[in-house]
């Protein structure tokens, strides 16, 4: 059974979670030939303020 773990930085709408999953599913299912069903995916939204790149935390969006 497949895990697949997605972080991103701030929030995502259902509609882009939804096509996401979708999206990722297909491929791990076309390219391991696992079911569509095994695979499980995690969405972690973490507040930007919470991730720094180069030593600095991320800016909000613009």
């Amino acid at each position: 059974m497949p895990y697949v773990s997605i972080r991103v930085a701030g929030t995502l709408s259902r509609e882009q979670k939804e096509e996401m999953c979708g999206e990722v599913t297909e491929v791990i299912s076309r390219v391991a030939n696992k079911p569509k069903d095994s695979i499980i995916i995690f969405i972690d939204e973490v507040e930007r303020e919470n991730i720094a790149s180069g030593g600095k935390l991320l800016q909000p969006p613009s």
